[in-house]
């Protein structure tokens, strides 16, 4: 462990549940990614760069729910402006996606 935060730093980000609805590969990035588009539900439509290119094919994702930081400000990566940030466990190159284990309406606080 790296660093050691406050739980009042940890309250700072906001965790949401949202359902990937739409994936592109994304020829531009300097590592091989996936543009992802993510209902959000009342906080509506969100895009992100995601290097989940290793475990995931883009069939897969579609109508996969997902955990994202969705209080970030907007990233400028390559020629696409990320809005948020897809969560997950990093083994190596390889991401692992959190999700919820049931389908859960999308913008769902995560605590």
């Amino acid at each position: 462990m790296d660093k050691i935060i406050t739980y009042e730093d940890f309250t700072k980000v906001d965790l949401r549940i949202g359902t990937i609805i739409d994936v592109k590969d994304f020829p531009n990035a300097h590592r091989p990614a996936y543009q992802l588009t993510i209902d959000f539900g009342d906080l509506g439509i969100k895009k992100s760069s995601a290097q989940i290119t290793t475990q995931y094919q883009k069939e897969d994702l579609l109508k996969r729910q997902i955990v994202a930081v969705v209080n970030f400000p907007k990233k400028q990566i390559a020629n696409f402006m990320s809005e948020c940030l897809v969560v997950g466990a990093v083994k190596a190159d390889d991401v692992y996606l959190l999700h919820p284990e049931t389908k859960t309406k999308n913008g769902v606080v995560v605590s």
